[in-house]
Protein backbone atom coordinates (compact mmCIF):
# COMPACT_ATOMS: atom_id res chain seq x y z
CA UNK A 1 0.00 0.00 0.00
CA UNK A 2 0.86 3.58 -0.83
CA UNK A 3 2.00 5.65 2.18
CA UNK A 4 -0.40 8.40 1.81
CA UNK A 5 1.55 10.96 3.90
CA UNK A 6 4.51 10.88 1.84
CA UNK A 7 2.76 11.84 -1.00
CA UNK A 8 1.72 15.58 -1.96
CA UNK A 9 -1.51 16.96 -3.08
CA UNK A 10 -3.03 19.50 -4.96
CA UNK A 11 -6.50 21.64 -4.33
CA UNK A 12 -7.81 19.47 -7.94
CA UNK A 13 -7.65 16.43 -5.98
CA UNK A 14 -4.36 15.22 -7.86
CA UNK A 15 -1.76 13.10 -5.72
CA UNK A 16 1.95 13.34 -6.96
CA UNK A 17 4.54 11.11 -6.09
CA UNK A 18 8.21 12.33 -5.97
CA UNK A 19 11.35 10.35 -7.10
CA UNK A 20 13.34 13.35 -6.18
CA UNK A 21 13.00 16.78 -4.39
CA UNK A 22 11.43 19.75 -6.52
CA UNK A 23 14.12 21.79 -7.93
CA UNK A 24 16.30 18.89 -8.92
CA UNK A 25 17.12 18.37 -12.40
CA UNK A 26 15.23 14.66 -13.64
CA UNK A 27 12.88 14.61 -10.47
CA UNK A 28 9.90 12.47 -11.81
CA UNK A 29 7.04 12.48 -10.47
CA UNK A 30 3.55 10.32 -10.91
CA UNK A 31 0.49 11.71 -10.47
CA UNK A 32 -2.97 10.11 -10.21
CA UNK A 33 -5.97 11.28 -8.83
CA UNK A 34 -7.19 10.88 -5.01
CA UNK A 35 -9.73 8.40 -3.48
CA UNK A 36 -11.99 11.21 -2.48
CA UNK A 37 -11.90 12.29 -6.16
CA UNK A 38 -12.52 8.74 -7.49
CA UNK A 39 -15.18 8.57 -5.10
CA UNK A 40 -16.77 11.62 -5.87
CA UNK A 41 -16.83 10.55 -9.26
CA UNK A 42 -18.69 7.32 -9.14
CA UNK A 43 -17.63 4.75 -11.68
CA UNK A 44 -14.86 6.23 -14.06
CA UNK A 45 -15.77 5.21 -17.57
CA UNK A 46 -13.45 7.00 -20.34
CA UNK A 47 -9.88 8.17 -19.40
CA UNK A 48 -7.76 10.57 -21.90
CA UNK A 49 -4.03 11.55 -20.91
CA UNK A 50 -1.60 13.60 -22.64
CA UNK A 51 1.03 11.74 -24.91
CA UNK A 52 4.64 11.10 -23.60
CA UNK A 53 6.79 13.36 -24.93
CA UNK A 54 4.26 16.73 -24.59
CA UNK A 55 5.34 19.52 -23.03
CA UNK A 56 2.95 20.86 -19.60
CA UNK A 57 2.40 23.29 -17.73
CA UNK A 58 1.12 23.81 -13.91
CA UNK A 59 -2.49 24.42 -13.81
CA UNK A 60 -3.00 23.63 -17.39
CA UNK A 61 -5.75 21.42 -18.47
CA UNK A 62 -4.08 17.86 -19.98
CA UNK A 63 -6.69 15.50 -19.82
CA UNK A 64 -9.91 14.11 -19.30
CA UNK A 65 -11.76 12.14 -16.90
CA UNK A 66 -15.25 10.72 -17.37
CA UNK A 67 -17.65 8.91 -15.26
CA UNK A 68 -21.14 8.16 -15.39
CA UNK A 69 -21.93 10.98 -12.67
CA UNK A 70 -19.89 14.19 -14.98
CA UNK A 71 -16.55 14.44 -17.01
CA UNK A 72 -13.98 16.13 -14.96
CA UNK A 73 -10.38 17.68 -16.17
CA UNK A 74 -7.26 16.80 -15.45
CA UNK A 75 -4.61 18.85 -14.79
CA UNK A 76 -0.80 19.75 -14.57
CA UNK A 77 0.60 19.81 -10.73
CA UNK A 78 3.75 20.90 -12.14
CA UNK A 79 5.41 21.81 -15.40
CA UNK A 80 7.75 19.58 -17.31
CA UNK A 81 7.79 16.61 -19.85
CA UNK A 82 5.14 13.99 -19.65
CA UNK A 83 7.75 10.45 -19.85
CA UNK A 84 4.46 7.87 -19.58
CA UNK A 85 1.21 7.81 -19.59
CA UNK A 86 -0.53 4.74 -17.58
CA UNK A 87 -2.01 2.94 -21.11
CA UNK A 88 -3.25 0.55 -18.59
CA UNK A 89 -6.07 2.81 -17.50
CA UNK A 90 -7.21 4.36 -20.67
CA UNK A 91 -7.79 0.80 -21.43
CA UNK A 92 -9.54 -0.05 -18.08
CA UNK A 93 -10.62 3.42 -16.64
CA UNK A 94 -12.13 1.24 -13.35
CA UNK A 95 -8.50 1.02 -11.99
CA UNK A 96 -8.61 4.28 -11.28
CA UNK A 97 -11.52 3.60 -9.15
CA UNK A 98 -9.78 0.03 -7.95
CA UNK A 99 -6.53 1.21 -7.32
CA UNK A 100 -6.26 4.96 -7.51
CA UNK A 101 -2.82 5.49 -5.83
CA UNK A 102 -1.20 2.09 -7.41
CA UNK A 103 -2.32 0.68 -10.63
CA UNK A 104 -4.64 3.56 -11.03
CA UNK A 105 -1.93 6.16 -12.08
CA UNK A 106 -2.21 8.57 -14.49
CA UNK A 107 0.62 9.76 -15.85
CA UNK A 108 4.42 10.72 -15.21
CA UNK A 109 6.12 13.84 -15.65
CA UNK A 110 9.77 14.74 -15.64
CA UNK A 111 9.52 18.21 -14.06
CA UNK A 112 11.41 21.31 -14.93
CA UNK A 113 14.32 22.05 -12.38
CA UNK A 114 12.42 25.72 -12.29
CA UNK A 115 9.12 23.95 -11.59
CA UNK A 116 7.21 25.44 -8.56
CA UNK A 117 3.96 24.91 -7.25
CA UNK A 118 1.08 25.33 -4.53
CA UNK A 119 1.46 21.47 -3.51
CA UNK A 120 -0.24 20.30 -0.12
CA UNK A 121 0.78 17.81 2.58
CA UNK A 122 -1.51 15.12 3.70
CA UNK A 123 -2.77 17.25 6.72
CA UNK A 124 -3.36 19.97 4.10
CA UNK A 125 -5.21 17.97 1.68
CA UNK A 126 -7.31 15.90 4.61
CA UNK A 127 -8.63 19.50 5.69
CA UNK A 128 -9.18 20.74 2.26
CA UNK A 129 -11.65 17.89 2.33
CA UNK A 130 -13.15 18.10 5.21
CA UNK A 131 -11.36 15.23 6.63
CA UNK A 132 -12.28 13.19 4.32
CA UNK A 133 -9.60 10.70 3.35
Amino acid sequence: MTDLSALKYTAEHEWISLDGPIGEEGTVATVGITDFAADKLGDIVFVELPAAGSGVSAGQVVGEIESTKSVGELYAPLTGEVVAANDAVVDDPSLVNADPYGAGWLVKIRIDASSAAELLDREGYVALTGGAE
